[in-house]
């Protein structure tokens, strides 16, 4: 008899492999799972560098925008795999099309010219600076005493 599972397979048979190879459970578990966008973020003393992988990416397919203290990076992509035999039918046909999308609060201070950023070899490199951290001006506050 067959269930239906949210991990593709049995959850009859998941349970009993358990059983017999526990190793494999284990695994399932500890496996790293695979993340659009993965970053790096290094701090120096002048501000953050930012690496994004972006493997299958081109230049053009990637935009970087501030709005609000918010530093989001899109990436857009569209595949066709086409393929058809002599006769002209399409023997396997496969697309994709997608976007995704990552944000990175840098702050209200930082302008885009601030902001450097350099893609190569699937590889979004993204200099951010640190904010100037203002000295603030000690206000006094005094309760007014009535009499």
């Amino acid at each position: 008899m067959l269930m239906p599972s949210i991990f593709g397979e049995s959850l009859i048979d998941e349970f009993f492999d358990d059983f017999a190879r526990p190793v494999k459970s284990v695994a399932r578990v500890s496996a790293p799972t695979p993340t659009v966008m993965r970053t790096d973020v290094k701090e120096s003393e002048a501000g953050y560098e930012l690496d994004i992988d972006l493997p299958g990416y081109k230049k053009e397919d990637v935009q970087a925008q501030l709005k609000d203290g918010y530093l989001t990076i899109t990436a857009t992509t569209a595949k066709n795999a086409d393929q058809k035999d002599e006769n002209g039918k399409y023997i396997r046909r496969e697309r994709y099309s997608g976007t995704c999308s990552r944000s990175f609060y840098v702050g209200d201070d930082i302008r885009q010219e601030d902001i450097k950023a350099k893609f190569e070899d699937g590889i979004l490199k993204i200099g951010v600076p640190k904010k100037k951290e203002q000295p603030e001006m000690e206000e006094n506050k005094f309760i007014t005493i009535e009499g």
